[in-house]
């Protein structure tokens, strides 16, 4: 749709301006929009009433998660008549601001991975007590976000009940593609999925599969020195050791925080800003671990 272009709800007559084009799928198409008090959105629109049903659903089920909403928060829901007549349904939720994963990693260093990737396990986790896997996890669909610093997911495209086929994937985070295993929508799945996230974040050129696809990206793991601290965490989760998040998660977390009380800012950090990010991570880390246990018990 044109910038500044807009759609008018049929049932709640909001008002939205097409700001422009965040992303294109097989299922539809997400804009920035603005309504009428000047809020910023981000809005889906397509053909496929299921799939947007679909979509619609989960995020209704999002939002009575205790704490924190995994994943955007839904604000309304309607159907657009184009000129010709022809009904488009569409969503509205809230437009996460921040940079893109690898983007964040590039610029702030490999020692923030830890402790983002232990705050999106805590969200995969809430996902998955609801009996939903994530699905399509891949690094077009992780911001993070400035204030307070939060990795999230921001598509539920993918989302998909346990025990059924994962109904929209990537191959480059698909665990199916790289022959570590089937399509089965299971915790494991998104956990694969997520070593592959991180291993996109040292590999930002993406790899092409060779004919032994399962010794090729063990051995890409083992390669990078980036990874290295976390080969063997990384490793579990390509294989399917682990049976879910939070087993990840304490992991990642006990080893991430004995690294850092190891570890001299004095010796190891150049400057004060390296010195402030440094510290930023521990208290991240801590609040991390300490909300990812009340999470777990609660």
């Amino acid at each position: 749709m044109p910038v500044g272009s807009q759609i008018i709800g049929k049932w709640n007559k909001q008002t939205y301006t097409i700001l422009r084009l965040l992303g294109k799928g097989a299922i539809g198409a997400v804009y920035l929009v603005k309504n009428r008090d000047g809020q910023f959105a981000a809005l889906k629109i397509s053909d496929q009433i299921a799939s947007i049903s679909s979509e619609v659903n989960v995020l209704k089920k999002l939002t009575k998660v205790h704490g924190s909403t995994p994943g955007p928060s839904l604000f309304d829901t309607d159907d657009w008549i184009s000129r010709s007549g022809q009904s488009y349904p569409f969503y509205t939720m809230e437009y996460v601001h921040g940079e893109r994963l690898d983007q964040f990693i590039s610029s702030k260093g490999i020692d923030w991975l830890a402790v983002l990737l232990c705050q999106l396990l805590s969200e995969l986790e809430k996902l998955h007590q609801l009996g939903f896997v994530l699905g399509d996890l891949k690094i077009d669909n992780l911001i993070v976000t400035k204030s307070p610093i939060r990795l999230r997911f921001i598509d539920v495209g993918g989302v998909t009940s346990f025990g059924r086929s994962v109904k929209e994937y990537t191959d480059f985070y698909d665990r199916g593609y790289w022959k570590f295993g089937d399509r089965k929508a299971e915790p494991k799945y998104d956990l694969f999925s997520l070593a592959m996230v991180a291993i996109h974040c040292v590999y930002p050129n993406q790899f092409k599969k060779t004919d032994q696809p399962r010794r090729q990206l063990l051995n890409k793991l083992k390669q990078s020195k980036s990874l290295a601290n976390y080969q063997l965490f990384l490793e579990r989760a390509l294989l399917g050791k682990y049976k879910s998040c939070f087993e990840m998660k304490r992991d990642l977390e006990k080893y991430h925080l004995r690294r850092m009380q190891r570890r001299q800012p004095n010796q190891s950090l150049a400057n004060y800003d390296n010195q402030v990010s440094w510290i930023e991570i521990v208290i991240l880390s801590v609040i991390s671990l300490i909300t990812g246990l009340i999470s777990y018990l609660f």
